[in-house]
């Protein structure tokens, strides 16, 4: 059922009203905001100009509608009417309320057999047309995947474009092409149809590129993989370019049916991967056999497919025919930076920059290192930086190249490397100032540490290093207000968490500390007690590394730590976690949901063999118990049956007394007698015998 969703736009009859199926998707989303915010031309007076100036909404080109699969949680105010999941009946009524029709079918392969019944319907309805309408087949150079070039170094055009052949897996598309160019001659000047074959999209998020740009990100992996050689050449463009050539093609409509949108690029596979690794740290790239991409669970076969394609192309119809202002009119290659940008805006993965501050042994590395894994931000200790860049330096110098291009760098290389070395020597392991800001302020404004964010554990620690480190310039902008630079806003923490705690409880935590610790964190008694003293005797003058961030309007978050155990410490974070707010990054990769996974079944099977353990201890207890009990019991039975059989004895000794007394001779005397005799009834002889020999018959 079609569900519409109205916007508060202003609805004017010169407005062409645009229909894009799958408008949530990629593509199609970044088609319709880059429409929707297109101007219409105007010819107004300066007063008329004012007021559209003023009314934007007024202004609009195009009003676009569309429907939304519902697989995608994407805010899309730029759309007018949006329909999840219309019928055949709704839908049709739709389109014929539209000037133009376009349909996306380079995301989604089934949207192929929607877009060839909304083609044949709305040419079957011509007849019904109020005016002319336009249908827009936004197709993938896929279906040139095939095409043999007559010429190695002369690229394919739009000119040829019935001699292209497509891709196995993409017969369905130019089928399609060919139907939507066949319904266009019909009657052109009532129902015009036009095939725009668009190379691999980039930019506003990604959606083909996709995976590169997360390996990078992420950084998890030390080389990114290219699949196969990397020779082909692969043709793109800037999705906001290709909407531009959408916009030009309805405001235009050129003669040409069939048109090229390719940027005037020719990056290899390889060149792309290499951009897009560097966007993070030095891009280094692998090269791996083409059927392991198969195996890459990130991968669709459509997208596996367009990466391993390889055209030279040339877009003659739109570079002859249109003046487009091209964003990125030399490819993705050249325009990296910008392109990366973009990645990060459309994605949310944006910077959070972090310092926590505090005296010796408060738990700065605890909590910063708590922070970094939930935020999955660069964990930042002048240890580790000096260490860090000491090596790369040697590293740099090592494998310096022999080139003139090269051999300025790494003479800077060999000097930075000296001068660190000499100042440590001279310092005890210590940099002086100087140099250890140089270092910091490279770390910080490394590509991981601008683009991901960082925490900083324990540094500045005086208000001149803040000063020096962060270089907080102000400049004046044109209205007079003063703002800071852009070099210091990379650097700037937008957090600064001070922690503090008694010096007795620090002295007692110190002294809790396995010896191990101890060493490793310099907490030997004078070395901490000096150290305590110095950061309490920094926190006392009136210019502090607090007062620093004060003035620039960072509010630090005060917290005060007066225990160790857990439950306290699961409360600290998630004070510092509300503060901070919601990562912006990617949630866990399918590895560490893998990972999760297995420690949460490992937990609960410790969990369960522990209840198990503790149930058969209880009932090893009880039974114990009652064993004990039974054999209390048994015991006391056993007295009571003895004392029974005492009472019964000492009850039966006259009468025994009496029996052995008066009867059993008398007895004896019958049983003789009765032996003697043998008579037919023994036991009437004996009784006639005691009868008469009874001794107390008188």
């Amino acid at each position: 059922m079609a569900e519409p969703r109205m916007e508060k736009l202003k609805v004017s009859p010169h407005v062409r009203r645009v229909f894009i199926n799958n408008i949530d998707s990629y593509a199609s989303k970044c088609i319709a905001q880059c429409l929707s915010e297109h101007l219409a031309e105007q010819t107004e007076t300066e007063e008329e100009e004012e007021r559209v100036k003023t009314s934007r909404s007024g202004a609009r080109a195009f009003h676009v509608v569309g429907t939304v699969s519902g697989k995608y949680d994407v805010d899309i105010p730029y759309v007018l009417e949006e329909y999840l999941q219309p019928n055949r009946d709704e839908l049709l009524s739709k389109l014929l309320d539209c000037d133009v029709v376009i349909y996306n079918i380079t995301q989604h392969a089934e949207q192929v057999n929607e877009a060839l019944w909304a083609v044949s319907a709305l040419h079957n309805e011509m007849g019904r047309f109020s005016g002319s309408k336009m249908f827009i087949l936004i197709s993938t150079v896929m279906t040139w995947a095939c095409s043999k070039p007559v010429d190695p170094d002369v690229p394919f055009t739009d000119e040829i474009f019935w001699g292209r052949k497509a891709h196995p897996n993409f017969k369905p598309h130019i089928d399609l092409e060919k139907k939507v160019v066949k319904m266009g001659k019909t009657k052109r000047t009532l129902f015009s149809t036009y095939v725009v074959a668009s190379g691999l999209q980039y930019g506003m998020g990604e959606q083909v590129f996709h995976y590169l740009f997360k390996t990078s990100w992420l950084g998890q992996e030390h080389e990114i993989l290219v699949f196969g050689d990397g020779t082909n050449i692969v043709p793109t463009i800037h999705i906001t370019d290709l909407a531009s050539v959408i916009q030009n093609v309805i405001e235009h409509q050129p003669e040409p049916y069939y048109l090229l949108a390719v940027d005037f690029s020719n990056n290899t596979l390889e060149d792309i991967v290499k951009e897009v690794a560097s966007i993070m740290r030095p891009g280094k790239v692998q090269k791996r056999p083409f059927e392991e991409a198969f195996l890459t669970k990130d991968l669709s076969t459509m997208e596996i497919d367009s990466l391993l394609v390889n055209l030279h192309m040339e877009a003659v119809h739109i570079k002859e025919l249109f003046s487009i202002n091209w964003l990125c009119e030399t490819g993705l290659v050249d325009n990296i930076e910008l392109v990366g940008e973009e990645y990060q805006k459309a994605r949310g993965l944006l910077p959070i920059r972090l310092c926590v501050l505090g005296p010796p042994a408060v738990g700065k590395s605890t909590v910063s290192r708590q922070i970094s894994e939930y935020y999955k931000l660069q964990y930042i200790t002048l240890k580790e930086t000096i260490s860090e860049t000491i090596s790369q330096l040697e590293d740099n110098v090592k494998n310096a190249d022999p080139d003139a291009e090269n051999e300025d760098s790494a003479t800077e290389a060999l000097e930075l490397l000296n001068s660190l070395k000499d100042s440590m020597k001279q310092n005890g392991g210590l940099l002086d100032d100087q140099l250890l800001m140089k270092v910091v302020r490279n770390k910080l404004m490394s590509n991981p540490c601008r683009k991901q964010g960082f925490v900083l554990d324990g540094f500045p620690k005086t208000y001149e290093q803040a000063q020096e480190l962060f270089y907080a310039e102000e400049l004046e902008s044109e209205d007079g207000a003063s703002q800071m630079s852009s070099y210091s806003k990379k650097m700037m923490p937008e957090f600064v968490l001070c922690l503090d705690a008694s010096d007795v409880f620090l002295k007692d935590r110190v002294m809790m500390l396995p010896e191990r610790l101890v060493r490793e964190h310099n907490y030997e008694q004078e070395h901490f007690l000096r150290r305590l003293a110095r950061y309490r005797g920094n926190n006392e003058e009136e210019e502090t590394v607090v007062n620093y961030f004060d003035v620039l309007d960072i509010t630090p978050l005060y917290l005060e730590i007066t225990s160790s155990d857990e439950p306290d410490c699961l409360l600290l974070m998630q004070k510092i976690f509300d503060m901070v707010g919601k990562p912006r990054n990617y949630g866990p990769t399918s590895q560490e949901v893998e990972e999760e996974e297995r420690r949460k079944a490992e937990e609960k099977m410790r969990r369960e063999a522990q209840e198990k353990a503790e149930e058969e201890r209880k009932e090893a207890e009880e039974a114990k118990h009652r064993a004990a009990h039974w054999e209390e019991w048994t015991k006391s039975l056993e007295e009571v049956r003895q004392q029974e059989e005492e009472v019964l004895e000492a009850e039966s000794v006259p009468m025994r007394n009496y029996l052995m007394e008066h009867v059993m001779p008398t007895l004896s005397q019958g049983l003789m007698e009765c032996c003697t005799v043998g008579p037919q009834d023994p036991v009437d002889f004996l009784a006639e015998f005691l009868m008469k020999n009874n001794p107390f018959n008188y």
